[in-house]
Protein backbone atom coordinates (compact mmCIF):
# COMPACT_ATOMS: atom_id res chain seq x y z
CA UNK A 1 0.00 0.00 0.00
CA UNK A 2 1.23 3.50 -0.77
CA UNK A 3 1.81 5.61 2.32
CA UNK A 4 0.42 9.09 2.78
CA UNK A 5 1.15 11.81 5.35
CA UNK A 6 -2.52 12.87 5.35
CA UNK A 7 -4.35 13.33 8.64
CA UNK A 8 -7.68 11.70 7.89
CA UNK A 9 -10.80 13.00 9.61
CA UNK A 10 -9.62 14.60 12.87
CA UNK A 11 -12.73 15.08 14.97
CA UNK A 12 -12.41 18.87 15.24
CA UNK A 13 -12.75 19.48 11.49
CA UNK A 14 -16.02 20.17 9.60
CA UNK A 15 -17.67 17.54 7.44
CA UNK A 16 -17.81 17.70 3.65
CA UNK A 17 -20.02 15.19 1.84
CA UNK A 18 -18.91 14.37 -1.71
CA UNK A 19 -21.31 12.63 -4.08
CA UNK A 20 -19.85 11.23 -7.32
CA UNK A 21 -22.03 10.39 -10.31
CA UNK A 22 -21.83 7.24 -12.39
CA UNK A 23 -19.68 8.67 -15.19
CA UNK A 24 -17.26 10.22 -12.70
CA UNK A 25 -16.81 6.86 -10.96
CA UNK A 26 -16.58 5.09 -14.29
CA UNK A 27 -14.00 7.35 -15.96
CA UNK A 28 -12.28 9.47 -13.32
CA UNK A 29 -11.89 7.23 -10.29
CA UNK A 30 -8.13 7.70 -10.13
CA UNK A 31 -8.60 11.50 -10.06
CA UNK A 32 -11.11 11.10 -7.23
CA UNK A 33 -8.82 8.88 -5.12
CA UNK A 34 -5.49 10.50 -5.94
CA UNK A 35 -6.39 14.20 -6.13
CA UNK A 36 -9.86 15.24 -5.03
CA UNK A 37 -10.38 13.35 -1.76
CA UNK A 38 -6.78 13.93 -0.53
CA UNK A 39 -7.02 17.67 -1.25
CA UNK A 40 -9.90 18.02 1.24
CA UNK A 41 -8.56 15.86 4.05
CA UNK A 42 -6.26 18.48 5.58
CA UNK A 43 -9.15 20.81 6.40
CA UNK A 44 -12.21 18.55 6.42
CA UNK A 45 -13.63 15.21 7.41
CA UNK A 46 -14.79 13.67 4.13
CA UNK A 47 -17.68 11.33 3.32
CA UNK A 48 -17.88 9.77 -0.14
CA UNK A 49 -21.17 8.64 -1.72
CA UNK A 50 -21.03 6.86 -5.10
CA UNK A 51 -23.49 6.04 -7.84
CA UNK A 52 -23.21 2.89 -9.93
CA UNK A 53 -20.54 3.02 -12.62
CA UNK A 54 -21.58 4.33 -16.04
CA UNK A 55 -20.01 3.68 -19.41
CA UNK A 56 -19.55 5.93 -22.41
CA UNK A 57 -23.33 6.03 -22.84
CA UNK A 58 -26.13 5.81 -20.28
CA UNK A 59 -27.52 2.66 -21.91
CA UNK A 60 -24.22 0.89 -21.16
CA UNK A 61 -24.21 2.00 -17.54
CA UNK A 62 -24.43 -0.57 -14.76
CA UNK A 63 -27.92 0.51 -13.59
CA UNK A 64 -29.44 0.13 -17.06
CA UNK A 65 -27.78 -3.24 -17.49
CA UNK A 66 -29.13 -4.41 -14.12
CA UNK A 67 -32.64 -3.32 -15.07
CA UNK A 68 -32.24 -5.17 -18.38
CA UNK A 69 -31.09 -8.28 -16.51
CA UNK A 70 -34.22 -8.12 -14.34
CA UNK A 71 -36.39 -7.96 -17.46
CA UNK A 72 -34.57 -10.88 -19.09
CA UNK A 73 -34.94 -13.03 -15.96
CA UNK A 74 -38.72 -12.90 -16.54
CA UNK A 75 -38.39 -13.53 -20.28
CA UNK A 76 -39.36 -17.18 -20.67
CA UNK A 77 -36.48 -19.22 -22.05
CA UNK A 78 -33.98 -16.37 -22.09
CA UNK A 79 -30.59 -16.78 -20.46
CA UNK A 80 -29.43 -13.31 -21.45
CA UNK A 81 -29.44 -12.12 -17.84
CA UNK A 82 -26.57 -14.51 -17.12
CA UNK A 83 -24.51 -12.87 -19.86
CA UNK A 84 -25.34 -9.42 -18.49
CA UNK A 85 -24.18 -10.39 -14.98
CA UNK A 86 -20.96 -11.79 -16.45
CA UNK A 87 -20.38 -8.58 -18.42
CA UNK A 88 -20.93 -6.48 -15.29
CA UNK A 89 -18.48 -8.66 -13.36
CA UNK A 90 -15.85 -8.46 -16.14
CA UNK A 91 -16.25 -4.68 -16.35
CA UNK A 92 -15.69 -4.16 -12.62
CA UNK A 93 -12.79 -6.61 -12.44
CA UNK A 94 -11.11 -4.83 -15.36
CA UNK A 95 -11.64 -1.44 -13.68
CA UNK A 96 -10.12 -2.76 -10.45
CA UNK A 97 -7.07 -4.23 -12.19
CA UNK A 98 -6.38 -1.06 -14.16
CA UNK A 99 -6.45 1.17 -11.07
CA UNK A 100 -5.20 -0.76 -8.03
CA UNK A 101 -1.48 -1.44 -7.63
CA UNK A 102 -1.34 -3.25 -4.30
CA UNK A 103 -1.84 -6.96 -5.09
CA UNK A 104 -3.24 -7.85 -1.68
CA UNK A 105 -5.92 -5.13 -1.91
CA UNK A 106 -6.68 -6.17 -5.50
CA UNK A 107 -7.02 -9.84 -4.59
CA UNK A 108 -9.47 -9.07 -1.79
CA UNK A 109 -11.46 -6.77 -4.05
CA UNK A 110 -11.70 -9.35 -6.85
CA UNK A 111 -13.02 -11.92 -4.40
CA UNK A 112 -15.67 -9.48 -3.18
CA UNK A 113 -16.75 -8.56 -6.73
CA UNK A 114 -17.00 -12.25 -7.59
CA UNK A 115 -19.05 -12.91 -4.44
CA UNK A 116 -21.48 -10.07 -5.10
CA UNK A 117 -21.99 -11.03 -8.75
CA UNK A 118 -22.61 -14.65 -7.73
CA UNK A 119 -25.23 -13.38 -5.27
CA UNK A 120 -26.82 -11.27 -8.03
CA UNK A 121 -26.89 -14.24 -10.38
CA UNK A 122 -28.57 -16.42 -7.75
CA UNK A 123 -31.12 -13.70 -7.03
CA UNK A 124 -32.05 -13.45 -10.71
CA UNK A 125 -32.23 -17.23 -11.07
CA UNK A 126 -34.70 -17.33 -8.18
CA UNK A 127 -36.76 -14.64 -9.91
CA UNK A 128 -36.75 -16.73 -13.08
CA UNK A 129 -38.04 -19.76 -11.18
CA UNK A 130 -40.92 -17.96 -9.45
CA UNK A 131 -41.50 -15.74 -12.53
CA UNK A 132 -41.81 -12.60 -10.44
CA UNK A 133 -39.76 -9.58 -9.38
CA UNK A 134 -41.40 -7.42 -6.74
CA UNK A 135 -40.67 -3.67 -6.51
CA UNK A 136 -38.48 -4.35 -3.45
CA UNK A 137 -36.57 -7.07 -5.33
CA UNK A 138 -36.02 -4.69 -8.24
CA UNK A 139 -34.61 -2.15 -5.79
CA UNK A 140 -32.17 -4.76 -4.45
CA UNK A 141 -31.06 -5.72 -7.96
CA UNK A 142 -30.41 -2.09 -8.92
CA UNK A 143 -28.66 -1.45 -5.59
CA UNK A 144 -25.97 -3.96 -6.60
CA UNK A 145 -24.57 -1.29 -8.90
CA UNK A 146 -23.73 1.06 -6.04
CA UNK A 147 -22.35 -1.80 -3.96
CA UNK A 148 -19.89 -2.84 -6.69
CA UNK A 149 -18.93 0.76 -7.41
CA UNK A 150 -18.27 1.56 -3.74
CA UNK A 151 -16.22 -1.60 -3.25
CA UNK A 152 -13.83 -0.40 -5.94
CA UNK A 153 -13.75 3.18 -4.63
CA UNK A 154 -13.01 2.13 -1.04
CA UNK A 155 -10.27 -0.24 -2.21
CA UNK A 156 -8.67 2.39 -4.43
CA UNK A 157 -8.61 4.93 -1.59
CA UNK A 158 -6.75 2.35 0.53
CA UNK A 159 -4.41 1.72 -2.38
CA UNK A 160 -3.62 5.44 -2.42
CA UNK A 161 -2.85 5.49 1.30
CA UNK A 162 -6.19 6.78 2.59
CA UNK A 163 -7.77 4.68 5.32
CA UNK A 164 -11.32 4.11 4.06
CA UNK A 165 -14.28 2.02 5.13
CA UNK A 166 -17.08 0.67 2.96
CA UNK A 167 -20.49 1.38 4.49
CA UNK A 168 -23.31 -0.73 3.04
CA UNK A 169 -26.67 0.90 3.76
CA UNK A 170 -29.03 -1.89 2.67
CA UNK A 171 -30.33 -2.47 6.19
CA UNK A 172 -30.01 1.08 7.56
CA UNK A 173 -33.79 1.41 7.96
CA UNK A 174 -34.85 -0.59 11.02
CA UNK A 175 -38.30 0.91 11.61
CA UNK A 176 -41.57 0.56 9.75
CA UNK A 177 -42.74 3.55 7.70
CA UNK A 178 -45.81 3.80 5.48
CA UNK A 179 -44.99 7.08 3.69
CA UNK A 180 -41.92 9.10 2.73
CA UNK A 181 -42.60 12.23 4.76
CA UNK A 182 -40.38 14.58 6.76
CA UNK A 183 -40.48 12.24 9.75
CA UNK A 184 -38.94 9.53 7.58
CA UNK A 185 -36.27 11.86 6.19
CA UNK A 186 -35.35 13.12 9.67
CA UNK A 187 -35.06 9.55 10.93
CA UNK A 188 -32.97 8.45 7.95
CA UNK A 189 -30.59 11.42 8.16
CA UNK A 190 -29.90 10.58 11.80
CA UNK A 191 -29.32 6.87 11.03
CA UNK A 192 -26.94 7.78 8.20
CA UNK A 193 -24.98 10.14 10.45
CA UNK A 194 -24.62 7.38 13.04
CA UNK A 195 -23.30 4.99 10.38
CA UNK A 196 -20.71 7.54 9.28
CA UNK A 197 -19.60 8.42 12.81
CA UNK A 198 -19.12 4.72 13.57
CA UNK A 199 -16.24 4.74 11.07
CA UNK A 200 -14.09 6.84 13.41
CA UNK A 201 -11.20 8.48 11.58
CA UNK A 202 -11.63 6.43 8.42
CA UNK A 203 -13.08 7.94 5.23
CA UNK A 204 -16.55 6.38 4.85
CA UNK A 205 -17.56 5.26 1.35
CA UNK A 206 -21.36 4.94 1.32
CA UNK A 207 -23.51 3.02 -1.12
CA UNK A 208 -26.09 5.44 -2.51
CA UNK A 209 -28.70 2.67 -2.20
CA UNK A 210 -30.21 2.77 1.31
CA UNK A 211 -32.51 -0.22 1.42
CA UNK A 212 -36.21 -0.81 1.70
CA UNK A 213 -38.47 2.25 1.73
CA UNK A 214 -42.26 2.57 1.58
CA UNK A 215 -43.49 2.05 -1.97
CA UNK A 216 -40.06 1.06 -3.41
CA UNK A 217 -37.01 3.29 -3.76
CA UNK A 218 -37.13 3.40 -7.56
CA UNK A 219 -40.86 4.11 -7.66
CA UNK A 220 -40.94 6.85 -5.01
CA UNK A 221 -37.55 8.56 -5.35
CA UNK A 222 -36.40 7.47 -8.79
CA UNK A 223 -32.87 6.91 -10.01
CA UNK A 224 -31.67 10.08 -8.26
CA UNK A 225 -31.74 8.33 -4.89
CA UNK A 226 -27.95 8.56 -4.51
CA UNK A 227 -28.23 12.37 -4.52
CA UNK A 228 -30.86 12.12 -1.80
CA UNK A 229 -28.69 9.76 0.21
CA UNK A 230 -25.79 12.23 0.09
CA UNK A 231 -28.13 15.07 1.07
CA UNK A 232 -29.47 13.24 4.09
CA UNK A 233 -25.95 12.35 5.20
CA UNK A 234 -25.03 16.05 4.99
CA UNK A 235 -28.11 16.99 7.01
CA UNK A 236 -27.45 14.37 9.69
CA UNK A 237 -23.81 15.44 10.07
CA UNK A 238 -24.61 19.18 9.84
CA UNK A 239 -21.98 19.27 7.11
CA UNK A 240 -20.21 22.41 5.99
CA UNK A 241 -21.07 21.63 2.37
CA UNK A 242 -22.60 19.02 0.07
CA UNK A 243 -20.59 18.61 -3.13
CA UNK A 244 -22.07 17.07 -6.28
CA UNK A 245 -19.23 16.07 -8.61
CA UNK A 246 -20.05 15.90 -12.32
CA UNK A 247 -18.22 16.31 -15.65
CA UNK A 248 -19.17 19.98 -16.06
CA UNK A 249 -17.83 23.06 -14.28
CA UNK A 250 -21.23 23.87 -12.78
CA UNK A 251 -24.47 25.49 -13.93
CA UNK A 252 -24.29 27.75 -16.99
CA UNK A 253 -26.54 30.45 -18.39
CA UNK A 254 -27.20 27.98 -21.23
CA UNK A 255 -25.78 24.67 -22.43
CA UNK A 256 -22.13 25.61 -23.24
CA UNK A 257 -21.96 22.83 -25.83
CA UNK A 258 -24.71 24.56 -27.84
CA UNK A 259 -24.46 28.27 -27.05
CA UNK A 260 -21.26 30.25 -27.57
CA UNK A 261 -20.67 32.67 -24.73
CA UNK A 262 -22.63 30.67 -22.14
CA UNK A 263 -21.31 31.77 -18.74
CA UNK A 264 -20.66 29.75 -15.62
CA UNK A 265 -22.91 30.91 -12.78
CA UNK A 266 -21.06 31.29 -9.48
CA UNK A 267 -24.29 30.94 -7.48
CA UNK A 268 -27.97 30.28 -7.99
CA UNK A 269 -30.99 29.94 -5.70
CA UNK A 270 -32.60 26.60 -4.86
CA UNK A 271 -35.75 27.66 -6.73
CA UNK A 272 -33.75 28.37 -9.89
CA UNK A 273 -31.89 25.08 -9.61
CA UNK A 274 -35.19 23.20 -9.22
CA UNK A 275 -36.71 24.88 -12.27
CA UNK A 276 -33.62 24.26 -14.40
CA UNK A 277 -33.57 20.60 -13.34
CA UNK A 278 -37.22 20.08 -14.24
CA UNK A 279 -36.96 21.83 -17.59
CA UNK A 280 -33.97 20.10 -19.06
CA UNK A 281 -30.73 20.95 -17.20
CA UNK A 282 -29.59 18.08 -15.00
CA UNK A 283 -28.63 20.09 -11.92
CA UNK A 284 -29.68 18.07 -8.88
CA UNK A 285 -32.58 15.90 -7.68
CA UNK A 286 -35.33 18.16 -6.24
CA UNK A 287 -35.76 15.98 -3.13
CA UNK A 288 -32.06 16.46 -2.46
CA UNK A 289 -32.29 20.22 -2.67
CA UNK A 290 -35.30 20.43 -0.39
CA UNK A 291 -33.68 18.49 2.45
CA UNK A 292 -30.28 20.20 2.34
CA UNK A 293 -31.54 23.75 1.88
CA UNK A 294 -33.98 23.30 4.75
CA UNK A 295 -30.93 22.54 6.92
CA UNK A 296 -29.12 25.67 5.58
CA UNK A 297 -26.33 23.60 3.99
CA UNK A 298 -24.87 24.94 0.71
CA UNK A 299 -24.70 22.62 -2.31
CA UNK A 300 -21.71 23.00 -4.64
CA UNK A 301 -21.63 21.57 -8.18
CA UNK A 302 -18.01 20.66 -9.07
CA UNK A 303 -16.16 19.17 -12.04
CA UNK A 304 -14.01 16.03 -11.65
CA UNK A 305 -12.05 17.13 -14.72
CA UNK A 306 -11.34 20.53 -13.15
CA UNK A 307 -11.12 19.98 -9.37
CA UNK A 308 -9.55 23.40 -8.77
CA UNK A 309 -12.56 25.21 -10.30
CA UNK A 310 -14.93 27.00 -7.94
CA UNK A 311 -18.05 25.41 -9.47
CA UNK A 312 -21.58 26.68 -8.87
CA UNK A 313 -22.97 26.97 -5.37
CA UNK A 314 -26.66 26.66 -4.50
CA UNK A 315 -27.11 28.82 -1.45
CA UNK A 316 -29.81 28.50 1.18
CA UNK A 317 -32.25 31.39 0.78
CA UNK A 318 -31.24 33.03 4.06
CA UNK A 319 -27.61 33.21 2.94
CA UNK A 320 -28.57 34.84 -0.36
CA UNK A 321 -30.74 37.45 1.36
CA UNK A 322 -27.90 38.37 3.71
CA UNK A 323 -25.48 38.69 0.82
CA UNK A 324 -27.88 40.89 -1.18
CA UNK A 325 -28.15 43.41 1.63
CA UNK A 326 -24.65 44.55 0.77
CA UNK A 327 -24.89 44.63 -3.02
CA UNK A 328 -26.95 46.11 -5.83
CA UNK A 329 -29.25 43.48 -7.32
CA UNK A 330 -30.03 43.66 -11.03
CA UNK A 331 -33.23 41.84 -11.78
CA UNK A 332 -32.19 39.87 -14.84
CA UNK A 333 -32.81 36.23 -15.84
CA UNK A 334 -30.38 33.57 -14.70
CA UNK A 335 -30.41 30.90 -17.43
CA UNK A 336 -32.25 29.46 -20.40
CA UNK A 337 -32.79 25.76 -20.95
CA UNK A 338 -34.48 23.37 -23.37
CA UNK A 339 -36.44 20.20 -22.62
CA UNK A 340 -36.65 18.01 -25.72
CA UNK A 341 -38.96 15.10 -26.59
CA UNK A 342 -42.21 16.95 -25.94
CA UNK A 343 -45.61 16.58 -27.57
CA UNK A 344 -48.64 18.86 -27.27
CA UNK A 345 -52.01 17.35 -26.42
CA UNK A 346 -54.98 19.55 -27.39
CA UNK A 347 -58.51 18.94 -26.12
CA UNK A 348 -61.30 21.10 -27.56
CA UNK A 349 -64.65 20.82 -25.80
CA UNK A 350 -67.61 19.66 -27.89
CA UNK A 351 -69.83 22.09 -26.00
CA UNK A 352 -70.22 25.85 -26.27
CA UNK A 353 -69.04 26.31 -22.70
CA UNK A 354 -66.94 24.09 -20.48
CA UNK A 355 -68.68 22.36 -17.58
CA UNK A 356 -67.15 22.49 -14.13
CA UNK A 357 -66.01 18.86 -14.49
CA UNK A 358 -64.21 19.29 -17.83
CA UNK A 359 -60.72 19.87 -16.41
CA UNK A 360 -61.27 17.30 -13.68
CA UNK A 361 -62.10 14.63 -16.27
CA UNK A 362 -59.02 15.49 -18.32
CA UNK A 363 -56.63 15.18 -15.39
CA UNK A 364 -58.35 12.10 -14.02
CA UNK A 365 -57.87 10.42 -17.39
CA UNK A 366 -54.19 11.41 -17.56
CA UNK A 367 -53.64 10.21 -14.01
CA UNK A 368 -55.18 6.83 -14.80
CA UNK A 369 -52.56 6.37 -17.51
CA UNK A 370 -49.63 7.76 -15.42
CA UNK A 371 -49.15 10.77 -17.71
CA UNK A 372 -47.56 13.89 -16.20
CA UNK A 373 -48.27 17.36 -17.63
CA UNK A 374 -45.28 19.71 -17.92
CA UNK A 375 -47.18 22.83 -19.04
CA UNK A 376 -50.82 23.72 -19.51
CA UNK A 377 -52.74 26.53 -21.19
CA UNK A 378 -56.53 26.86 -21.00
CA UNK A 379 -59.31 28.92 -22.52
CA UNK A 380 -63.09 28.66 -22.14
CA UNK A 381 -63.43 25.60 -24.32
CA UNK A 382 -59.86 24.54 -25.08
CA UNK A 383 -57.00 22.96 -23.12
CA UNK A 384 -53.44 22.54 -24.44
CA UNK A 385 -50.91 20.48 -22.52
CA UNK A 386 -47.21 19.78 -23.03
CA UNK A 387 -46.24 16.19 -22.19
CA UNK A 388 -42.96 14.31 -22.26
CA UNK A 389 -42.87 11.74 -25.05
CA UNK A 390 -40.92 9.47 -22.70
CA UNK A 391 -44.38 8.29 -21.62
CA UNK A 392 -45.21 4.85 -22.96
CA UNK A 393 -46.79 5.29 -26.39
CA UNK A 394 -49.63 2.87 -25.66
CA UNK A 395 -50.54 4.86 -22.52
CA UNK A 396 -50.83 8.06 -24.54
CA UNK A 397 -52.93 6.37 -27.21
CA UNK A 398 -55.32 4.99 -24.59
CA UNK A 399 -55.58 8.40 -22.90
CA UNK A 400 -56.36 10.08 -26.23
CA UNK A 401 -59.09 7.51 -26.88
CA UNK A 402 -60.71 8.25 -23.52
CA UNK A 403 -60.43 12.03 -23.93
CA UNK A 404 -62.32 11.95 -27.22
CA UNK A 405 -65.49 11.57 -25.18
CA UNK A 406 -64.97 15.19 -24.09
CA UNK A 407 -64.40 16.67 -27.54
CA UNK A 408 -61.88 16.95 -30.37
CA UNK A 409 -58.40 15.68 -29.47
CA UNK A 410 -55.15 16.00 -31.41
CA UNK A 411 -51.46 15.44 -30.66
CA UNK A 412 -48.60 17.54 -32.08
CA UNK A 413 -45.26 15.71 -32.05
CA UNK A 414 -41.61 16.83 -32.19
CA UNK A 415 -41.90 19.80 -29.84
CA UNK A 416 -39.67 21.24 -27.11
CA UNK A 417 -40.11 23.41 -24.00
CA UNK A 418 -37.95 26.52 -23.80
CA UNK A 419 -37.70 27.97 -20.28
CA UNK A 420 -36.22 31.25 -19.11
CA UNK A 421 -35.45 31.03 -15.39
CA UNK A 422 -34.51 33.70 -12.89
CA UNK A 423 -35.75 34.46 -9.40
CA UNK A 424 -34.65 38.12 -9.54
CA UNK A 425 -36.65 38.86 -12.71
CA UNK A 426 -40.02 38.63 -10.92
CA UNK A 427 -40.10 42.39 -10.28
CA UNK A 428 -38.73 43.35 -13.68
CA UNK A 429 -41.04 44.85 -16.29
CA UNK A 430 -40.57 43.69 -19.87
CA UNK A 431 -38.64 40.44 -19.52
CA UNK A 432 -41.35 38.37 -21.22
CA UNK A 433 -41.65 40.98 -23.96
CA UNK A 434 -37.91 40.82 -24.68
CA UNK A 435 -38.05 37.03 -24.69
CA UNK A 436 -40.87 36.80 -27.22
CA UNK A 437 -39.40 39.60 -29.36
CA UNK A 438 -36.15 37.62 -29.55
CA UNK A 439 -38.05 34.50 -30.59
CA UNK A 440 -39.97 36.41 -33.26
CA UNK A 441 -36.69 37.80 -34.59
CA UNK A 442 -35.34 34.26 -34.89
CA UNK A 443 -38.46 33.14 -36.78
CA UNK A 444 -39.69 30.89 -33.97
CA UNK A 445 -43.45 30.24 -33.63
CA UNK A 446 -44.93 29.55 -30.20
CA UNK A 447 -47.48 26.82 -29.53
CA UNK A 448 -48.04 27.35 -25.75
CA UNK A 449 -47.01 30.11 -23.34
CA UNK A 450 -46.88 29.56 -19.56
CA UNK A 451 -45.83 31.82 -16.70
CA UNK A 452 -46.52 31.07 -13.06
CA UNK A 453 -47.56 33.63 -10.47
CA UNK A 454 -44.08 33.53 -8.91
CA UNK A 455 -42.60 34.67 -12.25
CA UNK A 456 -39.43 32.65 -11.66
CA UNK A 457 -40.00 30.79 -14.91
CA UNK A 458 -41.34 31.87 -18.31
CA UNK A 459 -41.83 28.86 -20.56
CA UNK A 460 -43.11 28.24 -24.06
CA UNK A 461 -43.51 25.27 -26.35
CA UNK A 462 -41.85 25.49 -29.77
CA UNK A 463 -40.95 23.17 -32.63
CA UNK A 464 -38.03 20.94 -31.66
CA UNK A 465 -36.18 21.81 -34.87
CA UNK A 466 -36.17 25.47 -33.75
CA UNK A 467 -34.97 24.77 -30.20
CA UNK A 468 -31.27 25.51 -30.73
CA UNK A 469 -31.78 28.77 -32.63
CA UNK A 470 -34.40 29.83 -30.07
CA UNK A 471 -32.07 29.19 -27.13
CA UNK A 472 -29.25 31.10 -28.80
CA UNK A 473 -31.53 34.03 -29.58
CA UNK A 474 -32.77 34.25 -25.98
CA UNK A 475 -29.26 34.02 -24.61
CA UNK A 476 -28.00 36.75 -26.93
CA UNK A 477 -30.89 39.06 -26.06
CA UNK A 478 -31.13 38.52 -22.31
CA UNK A 479 -28.17 36.64 -20.83
CA UNK A 480 -24.91 37.95 -22.27
CA UNK A 481 -22.91 40.35 -20.12
CA UNK A 482 -23.57 43.11 -22.64
CA UNK A 483 -27.36 42.64 -22.55
CA UNK A 484 -27.36 42.53 -18.74
CA UNK A 485 -25.31 45.71 -18.54
CA UNK A 486 -27.61 47.45 -21.01
CA UNK A 487 -30.62 46.48 -18.90
CA UNK A 488 -28.88 47.74 -15.76
CA UNK A 489 -28.15 51.11 -17.38
CA UNK A 490 -31.83 51.72 -18.25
Amino acid sequence: MHTSPLRTNPTDLPWVVQKYGGTSVGKFLDVIASRIVPSYLEKNRVVVVCSARSGETKSKGTTNRLLKAAEEALNNGSQEYLNIVQDIKDDHIAAARSAIKDQQILEQLEKEIDRQCLRLRSFLQAAEIIDEISPRSRDIIVGMGELLSCNITAALLKDRGIDSQLVVLNNIIDQEFTVLDQTFYDYLSQRLAEAVQACGNKVPVLTGFFGNVPGSLLATIGRGYTDLCAALVAVGLKAQELQIWKEVDGVFTADPRKVDGARLLSKITPEEAAELTYYGSEVIHPFTMEQVIKAAIPIRIKNVENPAGSGTIIYPETAILEKKKAEVVHKHPTAVTIKDNICVLNVHSNRKSVSHGFLAKIFTTLDEHNIVVDLISTSEVHVSMALSTDVVRTSLEKAVGSLKALGTVDVIENMAILSLVGKDMRNTVGTAGKMFTALAGAGVSIEIISQGASEINISCVIAEEKALSAMRAIHERLLTLESIQQAADL
